[in-house]
């Protein structure tokens, strides 16, 4: 039953409605202005004293005091380097003693009672000018009482008892900050100098520097202030990251004691990740902790492929390297959290994306060497080989790199795979005959999988997306937008793939969770459905999703599909150019491809297949291009055979009708009468027929109701460009010859126009028309000296402005008035110059002069004469 009121009553009910929700915001904005004056007092500001009355300073009584304090300390430290350095010589043993000791005891037991009179600043200050005159009692003590000793053996020495003696200071003046924070700086130096100092040698000093970062970590771990966990944290980066890079040199040349080095350095970073570090938040500890378990899987990499350096040859050094990514990868799998697991997958997946790069020149070279030939088409040389040094466990790289990412369930990783398996065959070291029949091979099959995707799709997790609202639309989460069904969406992460899964995924968190199953989407309103979604997200992806088409994430089958496509095109690009070498390789080539396009063309989806039938078009201009060639026809001749390709593609548009492939076929088809027409252009009698017959075809194409306007028009152009150019060929200059088979057609139809529509005006019915050959015959006109061109121009456009008076069209009476003045000023030119010459030179002048002079006496009205005469115009169409 229907109760809708009638539309006049539910306006008013809408207009009643919406002044009530107007008055209601009203009330409510009043009511919020009130509680803000209530919740706000107002402020008041007291009045100035007169102590107050004087300038406002500019800074603090604090910041002041630090300033001043600082500049202090600055100048007595100066001072004390200047006693030491420069002075020191004019005093005794003694006195240089006394001097210094007195001095440097009671800088620091000045700090003791400026703490007790809570001058905090102060006593900062005044320790550290203690610490800098420890430095220097230290380098006094060895220039006047161990000059002998050695200078890197003392300052490993003294870095020590400085530090142990600046530590027990600090922690016994806790409320001192800047002890603690030197020592641990001055810490750092005492195991790196000593080694030096005893010529220990790269590897000593990489266990010394290891040894004082887990040191440093120690700290950081254990020690409260913020300060000097700050200090520690950073020397513990600066030496462990020093320790690991001598130990990746040195895994070069000594693989074992290096190795050890490396796992001690993995062990540690290891030991950092498992135990969560102190302070901050989850996420910022994951971090960290991914952090540090990628420092330690590096390690163990770069250990395991030195040793393996050792006992393989030197082709398959890159390969030990990416086995043992690969192993760190799958293998370890134990109880570690998941930010341990996944940064040791992510140090593997980033040794095998090196290794990757390191494999991937011959592949560049197979595809682009063809393209850069030096040698004839069909002559029968082929392109030398560039590559012939590279390793040739280059494609074993390859192998296991595709191996290990289809093992995971990820969308990109299986992009990946793809990619990595499409180019093996390119990077194997072939003859031409099976090279060439590879990459037809490769070809075809990246063909198949771009027409059926779902193959590579299986085993793909997948999780719901809010659909759009008011649809309905539901979108299941282990399937995709081809109707393959993967698995459940509970099986992800390392429960479904293990840490390989981590690997092909090390900084994304679309693992986590997975063994509760997808994410829950939130419902969306209007669809009834909660996590309903159009498509299918893979949780894999990364961080988002893959977006499609209007925002909307694409599905697998499209990504995958055109990844195939891409591959496919790519190679057969490559195999096209590498078949030009001989001709029958070429026919061969050429003709496989064909086929294998136009299949995909009828079993391929979406807008693949429009590519598909698009590059089948250009392959079948190739091969009529090829039999030219073979025929030895010159390029006129090349051109009226290639217009076979457009042809064929417009009777197969008129077949298809409105099928999605038969607007780009068609398109292909006009690129190509493009082609044959620049290749026509050497000989203009063959231009003019080849313009005549792709005229020919525009017009058969014009009968389907689809290309009529766009067609009819194509059509026009190409045949009156043909009588153009065979016009010139019969050296016919005079340009009505070209612009009346303008003229007429375009008259004809703005009769047709102004029939069907009165209103039409008279500018777009008949302007083009006219224009077309009064402006071209009036320039032509004034650059004839002959009487006859002239008189029928003018007669012409006489008729044209008669015409327009009568009909009152504006067009003809304004360009036929116009064209007729300046024809009659140019018969009229050669006696104004002759009256003008036979004048005074005053006398032109005069005349302007009193012309001016008339114009302004009557300016009022010729404005209304010309304001008049616009009005009439104006009326006119």
């Amino acid at each position: 039953m229907d109760n809708a009121l009638p539309p006049a009553d539910e306006l008013r009910l809408v207009d009643r409605e919406l002044a009530q929700l107007d008055a209601r915001r009203s009330q409510l904005l009043a009511r919020r202005t009130w509680l803000l004056q209530v919740l706000q007092p107002p402020v008041t500001f007291p009045a100035p004293s007169r102590a107050a009355s004087g300038p406002v300073a500019d800074s603090t009584p604090r910041s002041a005091q630090n300033v001043l304090l600082t500049l202090g300390g600055v100048l007595l430290t100066i001072a004390a380097l200047a006693f030491t350095l420069v002075s020191w010589g004019s005093m005794g043993i003694g006195g240089r003693a006394a001097v210094l000791g007195v001095v440097t005891s009671a800088a620091l037991a000045a700090p003791v009672l400026l703490l007790r009179r809570s001058l905090g600043s102060t006593a900062e200050s005044v320790a550290a000018l203690g610490l800098v005159l420890m430095v220097l009692d230290a380098y006094a003590l060895h220039r006047v009482a161990l000059p002998d000793t050695d200078a890197l053996g003392y300052t490993a020495a003294a870095s020590a008892v400085l530090a142990g003696a600046w530590t027990a200071y600090g922690s016994a003046l806790g409320r001192l900050r800047i002890p603690l924070p030197v020592a641990v700086v001055t810490a750092q130096l005492p195991l790196p100098l000593g080694v030096l100092a005893a010529d220990g040698g790269a590897l000593a000093l990489g266990w010394a520097a290891l040894a004082t970062a887990v040191a440093d970590l120690a700290v950081v771990l254990w020690v409260k202030p913020a300060a000097v966990r700050t200090t520690a944290g950073i020397g513990a980066a600066v030496l462990g990251g020093w320790a690991l890079v001598t130990g990746g040199i040195l895994s070069l040349t000594s693989a074992i004691p290096a190795g050890a080095l490396l796992l001690a350095c993995a062990g540690v970073a290891l030991f950092l990740a498992m135990g969560a570090p102190a302070g901050g938040g989850r996420a910022k500890v994951a971090r960290a902790a991914e952090a540090a378990s990628v420092v330690a899987g590096l390690a163990v990499i770069v250990a395991a492929g030195g040793v393996l350096r050792v006992v393989l040859p030197g082709d398959w050094e890159v390969p030990g390297y990416v086995l043992c990514a690969v192993a760190l990868a799958t293998v370890l799998r134990s109880s570690a959290p998941r930010a341990v697991k996944r940064g040791l997958a992510g140090a593997g997946a980033g040794v095998l994306a090196l290794g990757v790069a390191w494999a991937l020149p011959p592949v560049a070279v197979a595809l682009l060497a063809p393209l850069a030939r030096t040698t004839p088409v069909w002559s029968g040389t082929y392109t030398d080989e560039v590559l012939t040094w590279y390793p040739s466990t280059a494609p074993l790289v390859l192998l296991v790199a595709a191996a290990a990412l289809s093992a995971v369930p990820r969308l990109w990783t299986r992009c990946a795979a793809l990619l990595l398996t499409w180019s093996l065959p390119l990077s194997l070291d072939l003859p031409y005959a099976p090279a060439l029949g590879l990459q037809l091979l490769t070809t075809t099959a990246a063909l198949f999988l771009a027409a059926r995707p779902g193959t590579l799709t299986r085993g793909i997790p997948a999780r719901p997306v809010p659909a759009r609202p008011g649809t309905g639309e539901t979108g299941g989460a282990g399937a995709d937008a081809g109707g393959d069904t993967g698995p459940r969406g509970a099986e992800t992460g390392d429960d479904a793939a293990g840490t390989t899964a981590d690997a092909a995924d090390p900084a994304g968190d679309a693992g986590d969770g997975a063994a509760a199953g997808p994410t829950p989407q939130p419902a969306v309103p209007g669809s009834g459905v909660a996590g309903a979604g159009p498509r299918g997200q893979w949780a894999g992806w990364g961080p988002g999703a893959a977006p499609g088409a209007g925002g909307v994430p694409a599905s697998p089958r499209d990504v995958l599909g055109w990844s195939a496509l891409g591959c496919a095109l790519a190679t057969a690009a490559s195999s096209v150019a590498a078949a030009l070498d001989t001709r029958p390789a070429t026919f061969t080539v050429l003709g496989v491809l064909l086929g294998l396009f136009v299949a995909v063309a009828f079993l391929a989806e979406g807008a693949r297949r429009a590519v598909a039938a698009c590059v089948a078009v250009g392959t079948a201009a190739g091969i009529v291009s090829a039999g030219a060639a073979a025929a030895e026809l010159q390029d006129h001749h090349t051109a009226l055979a290639l217009l076979v390709v457009p042809a064929v593609t417009a009777a197969a548009g008129a077949w298809l009708r409105r099928h999605p492939v038969t607007l780009p076929v068609e398109i292909t088809g006009a690129a190509v009468a493009v082609l044959a027409l620049a290749l026509a252009a050497s000989r203009p009698a063959v231009l003019a027929l080849v313009l005549a017959l792709c005229g020919v075809i525009a017009a058969a194409t014009a009968v389907r109701p689809e290309r009529r306007p766009f067609a009819s028009w194509t059509a026009a152009a190409l045949f009156l460009v043909a009588t153009w150019v065979r016009l010139a060929v019969w050296d016919v200059e005079t340009p009505e010859a070209y612009t009346l088979p303008v003229t007429v057609p375009a008259l004809v139809v703005g009769v047709l126009r102004r029939r069907r529509d009165p209103e039409a005006s008279s500018w777009v019915a008949y302007g083009p028309g006219l224009a077309a050959t009064l402006v071209p015959s009036l320039f032509a006109a004034w650059a004839d000296p002959d009487w006859l061109r002239p008189l029928l121009l003018g007669l012409a456009a006489l008729v044209v402005t008669l015409l327009g008076a009568r009909f009152r069209l504006q067009a003809l009476l304004v360009l036929g008035g116009s064209v007729l003045a300046l024809d009659g000023l140019h018969e009229l030119a050669p006696y104004v110059v002759q009256v003008v010459g036979a004048l005074p030179r005053w006398l032109p002048p005069a005349l302007a002069g009193l012309l001016l002079l008339a114009v302004g006496a009557t300016y009022e009205q010729r404005l209304r004469d010309a304001r008049r005469l616009r009005e009439r115009l104006g009326r006119m169409r």
